[in-house]
């Protein structure tokens, strides 16, 4: 018996020095299952041996996350969207254990890669995973209200918004806007979806009036079309919406699109992509270590995302967690 224990224990060790690639196999309405011969296969060509594990529901992603680093793991990948990436992520984070995380993009929105520079192609991205640094980049935290009224905590790699962002990202999830397909997401792309969703939104939202925090500043109230909370540079398919950002400065970016028509909205749309909107009268910008936010309106709902996934309503506060996680990039 002991002898067996042994052989187990030695087992579990090599597994372990061994990168696990947690693969979300519904990601990108579905493909990445499809496509995930051929990203192993480029995988193993341009990175090395890897274990691998699916996901078969949501949440699955952090509870790997987490048991593996709490195992020894070193190395966990994820493969997926910015929400599966944001979950292993979340499961790294909460462990407490010196594991990495690493990129390899197989989503609708990839918003987070864009920051860190991660190509689009599996075997680009695999040779960077092999040859790439390690550095110690920063994460956010927010505290919100989830749907059923309870209180709940998680970290934010990307960016975390509430007002147009929160709803859109609750129509791309439902699969709410009339004109579009159930599988738009398979079927027109990440960008063309949250593109196809925010039309829909911005023609249909009312603007909510928030009261809003920085740091120890007073609180003040602003009406927002959207306030998004930024970590990272991107966000919602492509959008560079804090072209300021730096995910290692210890700093939240606040950027706050404020009372502008639809109409303007609209026409403005293409900023948003390039990231030149930040002068534009009512846009605001700010940097923050903390940010509390909570609708002036105690009767309203106003929805929360977070990197890319819909998640609750205010009230809430977002802080930094300054150099807290270990990235391959």
């Amino acid at each position: 018996m002991k002898t067996t224990n042994r052989k187990s224990q030695i087992a579990n060790r090599k597994s372990a020095s061994l990168p696990l690639v947690i693969v979300n196999p519904a990601s990108a309405g579905g493909a990445t299952g499809g496509k995930w011969p051929g990203i192993a296969s480029a995988l193993g060509t341009h990175f090395g041996a890897f274990e691998c594990a699916f996901t078969k529901e949501s949440g699955d992603g952090k509870l790997m996350a987490l048991s593996e680093a709490k195992s020894g793991r070193r190395f966990i990948i994820a493969c997926g969207g910015d929400g599966t990436i944001s979950e292993v992520a979340n499961g790294i984070l909460e462990s407490g254990a010196d594991a990495e995380l690493g990129v390899l993009p197989s989503g609708t929105g990839g918003d987070f890669r864009r920051t860190l520079g991660v190509p689009a192609r599996s075997s680009d991205a695999a040779l960077l995973l092999r040859k790439g640094v390690t550095r110690l980049l920063d994460v956010g935290r927010v505290t919100y209200v989830t749907d059923e009224g309870a209180a709940e905590t998680r970290y934010f790699l990307n960016v975390a918004s509430f007002g147009l962002g929160g709803t859109v990202v609750e129509h791309v999830t439902v699969g709410s806007v009339p004109w579009l397909p159930a599988n738009a997401s398979k079927m027109l792309g990440g960008s063309a979806t949250f593109a196809a969703a925010a039309l829909h939104t911005v023609l249909t939202f009312e603007k909510p009036m928030v009261v809003l925090r920085l740091d120890d500043g007073p609180e003040f109230r602003l009406e927002v079309a959207n306030l998004c909370v930024a970590n990272a540079q991107y966000f919602g398919g492509g959008m560079h919406i804090a072209p300021k950002a730096k995910i290692n400065d210890g700093l939240l970016d606040v950027v706050a699109v404020g009372n502008l028509s639809a109409l303007k909205i609209l026409a403005n749309s293409y900023r948003l992509y390039l990231g030149t909107h930040l002068g534009m009268q009512n846009v605001h910008h700010a940097h923050a270590r903390r940010l509390i936010a909570r609708a002036a309106n105690v009767r309203g709902e106003v929805k929360i995302e977070i990197d890319g996934e819909s998640a609750g309503k205010l009230p809430a506060s977002f802080e930094v967690v300054p150099r807290a996680l270990k990235v391959r990039c």
